[in-house]
């Protein structure tokens, strides 16, 4: 079983969960930019919550399955259609061997996710598929998908799953805004409502003058096109600090939020560098993450700090979420 590439876009690759457990050596997780939408889109076909998936940034590929495929689609909803017929997110769907399936340019949001039964069985390196295309690891060879690309499927009685889902009635797509989406916080400021982006202080808050800590909650910040799948880049007031931004290297998370020498602060994504020599004023809680991989240059967000038991419980109701849609298979 396999899916050929057709039309290749600027940037799809294989992800999965994530290459964990080797920080120390210097590899990178890497992994689904959108976590909550990736987990979604296995949860739609009955993978497992790690399975490999397509992440497509902006715009979709064309693909055609080579065998009867159980798939699905979330995150920034294109315009889809599998031979020539529209066909909705957020739904499973069945494409019979031979099927084309075409994805069109995003409306908005940024990254989407193409799930398909059994998950995309490229070899794991290092307990993992996913690709690191810095260091040329995992996924299809360590690269982004190229014209004329075959990708190998895991198993799965097709035939077996879609019964189980037409008998269910499953076979349509989600309603529910926030199991679609997950949960996050908003702030209205004047006519807008931006994100909101919970944060833990630290663990270099300390090096922050109150000023500092006082802009990083109540400024507005902009997305810079310095923003990829590593970090998003923001700008907007400089956040004072005591005794500048140089620290001692030390371990980077995603969410951490990094503070440069011009006090702008930088947000580590799923391929952020293991380490990192700028003082961290916060990190963002693993359930607002989703929301800011979705974010496009240009769009702006707010800050502000909960505790690790706020964001503890964020993560739990989010994950609830997902649970729901899996368990319904």
């Amino acid at each position: 079983m396999s899916i050929t590439v057709l039309e290749p876009v600027p940037l799809t690759t294989v992800q999965d969960a994530g290459r964990v457990g080797y920080a120390a050596q210097g590899y990178r997780s890497c992994g689904a930019a959108d976590s909550y939408a990736y987990r979604l889109a296995n949860a739609l076909v009955g993978n497992d919550p790690g399975a490999a998936v397509l992440e497509s940034t902006l715009r979709g590929p064309a693909l055609r399955f080579e065998a009867d495929t159980v798939f699905s689609l979330t995150g920034a909803e294109s315009p889809a259609a599998l031979d020539g017929v529209p066909v909705p997110y957020y739904a499973p769907l069945l494409a019979k061997a031979g099927s084309t399936l075409k994805i069109g340019v995003a409306a908005s949001d940024l990254r989407s996710y193409l799930a398909v039964g059994g998950g995309i069985a490229t070899p794991p390196v290092l307990g993992s598929r996913a690709t690191d295309v810095k260091c040329g690891i995992g996924g299809l060879k360590g690269r982004k998908l190229a014209k004329g690309d075959t990708l190998p499927t895991g198993v799965c009685d097709t035939a077996a799953l879609w019964r189980i889902i037409t008998a269910k009635h499953l076979d349509r797509p989600l309603r529910d805004k926030a199991v679609c989406r997950g949960t996050h916080s908003v702030r209205v400021q004047g006519a807008q409502t931006l994100p909101l982006l919970r944060t833990v202080p630290g663990p270099q808050d300390a090096a922050f003058t109150a000023q500092g800590l006082h802009d990083f909650t109540h400024g507005i910040y902009t997305l810079t096109p310095n923003c990829d799948r590593m970090a998003c880049k923001l700008a907007g007031p400089p956040l004072a600090m005591h005794h500048g931004a140089d620290i001692l290297s030390d371990s980077i998370v995603p969410g951490s939020v990094q503070v440069s020498a011009d006090g702008q602060p930088i947000v580590m994504l799923a391929d952020h560098q293991t380490t990192g020599g700028y003082a961290k004023i916060a990190t963002v809680i693993s359930a607002d993450l989703p929301a800011l991989a979705q974010l496009r240059p240009g769009q702006r967000v707010c800050f502000t700090f909960v505790t690790p038991a706020q964001a503890v419980q964020a993560a739990r109701q989010q994950t609830a979420l997902w649970q729901q849609v899996r368990n319904r298979l």
